[in-house]
């Protein structure tokens, strides 16, 4: 589903009169989750999931075929849990 998609769908669900509205309020969710994440907050959405900020260690590797090796930094990254009522939906959706 594309961005255009998904802003109908939120348009028809948050009966938004307009997809202006229904846009503002998609973009609202996105920049408060980034804002939240970024500042090492959690955000949990009760029957929906969690989202959170880790610490991805940085590894070492060697790059195939060649002897060259590599190292990357650790840093921090988001990762999304889904709740037991998302998953209890996409399973009935089978």
């Amino acid at each position: 589903m594309q961005k255009a998609q998904f802003i109908e769908l939120i348009q028809k669900h948050g009966d938004y009169a307009t997809k202006v509205q229904a846009e503002n309020a998609l973009n609202a969710f996105t920049s408060s989750i980034s804002e939240a994440l970024t500042s090492k907050e959690d955000v949990s959405l009760v029957g929906f999931g969690s989202f959170v900020s880790v610490l991805q260690k940085g590894k070492s590797g060697k790059v195939p075929g060649t002897d060259k090796t590599y190292t990357t930094q650790d840093k921090m990254v988001p990762k999304f849990k889904a709740g037991k009522g998302l998953k209890d939906r996409v399973a009935e959706g089978k």
